[in-house]
């Protein structure tokens, strides 16, 4: 794979085992990124044809080339993982073997100062992760009203100093670049609470870059997307890296799982939920402490995957 889009894909070994004996047909990586996870799949699995999705063409690149010796079983487009829905019934009716979402940014994605993710280095504020796209981090920043910062940076970042931080940064405007925003945002943290919890930006860069790239909203239809298309015996799998991503992961796989049953805890139910799939583990698969060691964006990921119930007789 090209230096410039190196990613260790992770938990790798249990992708590759929850999607190995999946049916063969259409294998939808969503988030596909330098396609890590995409190009083990594919040969675990010889029956499956990748359709790979990203907005960032510096990583289509990198999958172009890291797929390059298996040119005839996938299909690479630029595009949001909220359009996962059409594409798949634009390419066949019947349903996605395999669905994989790898959610949140990238390692290489925060390498490269130039695109701003990262508050340990000095770059314009930018974090798009599709850069066609008008809204950067310098909009948010600098244009958003103190009360619209402030709900980003709380909501997004469940930030508990968020009002502190978007006064700081409202009245520090012109913001010019990230360093500079990361010294104000820290700041403006009470000196006790910076002593733990790793840099004290972190929360309100994640904040600011999920409303960039509208990545809850996207996420939300992206799952509801990937579960309408899953084919009978397919599995969607999911890794999300904080407890936002999560709850939504967890909320629609129990709304699938369950058929949306109101019915009370413990009694059968009466109410005609039909549930669509079933949970292939009860609760997240978590990173052993080894992949942890050499893989630090691992620490903080949860898996969750579904598996499509077999149509039921009308």
């Amino acid at each position: 794979m090209s230096d410039d889009f190196v990613h260790k894909p992770v938990l790798l070994d249990r992708i590759v085992d929850l999607f190995r004996e999946v049916p063969a047909g259409l294998y939808v990586d969503a988030t596909l990124g330098g396609a890590g996870h995409a190009r083990a799949v594919l040969q675990a699995n010889p029956g499956l044809h990748l359709l790979g999705l990203d907005r960032d063409e510096v990583a289509l690149s990198a999958a172009l080339r890291n797929l390059a010796d298996m040119p005839d079983r996938f299909e690479l487009v630029r595009t949001g993982f909220d359009q996962l829905e059409h594409l798949v019934r634009d390419r066949t009716h019947q349903g996605a073997s395999a669905v994989l979402l790898d959610l949140g940014v990238s390692s290489p994605q925060l390498d490269q100062a130039e695109r701003g993710f990262s508050y340990r280095s000095a770059a314009p504020l930018d974090m798009r992760m599709d850069r066609r796209e008008p809204k950067s981090a310098m909009q948010v920043v600098n244009e958003y009203t103190y009360p619209e910062l402030a709900r980003v940076i709380r909501t997004y970042g469940e930030e508990r100093f968020a009002s502190r931080v978007a006064r700081a940064i409202v009245e520090a405007r012109p913001v010019t670049d990230t360093a500079e925003l990361a010294e104000i945002i820290r700041d403006a943290i009470p000196a006790a609470a910076r002593r733990t919890g790793g840099h004290p930006a972190k929360r309100t860069f994640q904040a600011i870059r999920i409303e960039v790239n509208s990545e809850l909203e996207q996420l939300s239809d992206a799952l509801d997307g990937a579960l309408s298309v899953l084919a009978p015996g397919g599995r969607l799998a999911v890794l999300s890296y904080h407890s936002l991503e999560d709850r939504m992961v967890k909320s629609a796989f129990r709304q699938a799982e369950t058929g949306g049953c109101v019915c009370p805890s413990g009694l059968p139910c009466a109410c005609g939920a039909e549930p669509t799939v079933r949970l292939l583990k009860r609760g997240a698969w978590k990173a052993a402490p080894e992949e942890i060691a050499v893989n630090r964006r691992a620490e903080s990921v949860r898996l969750r995957a579904v598996e499509r119930l077999e149509e039921q007789a009308s």
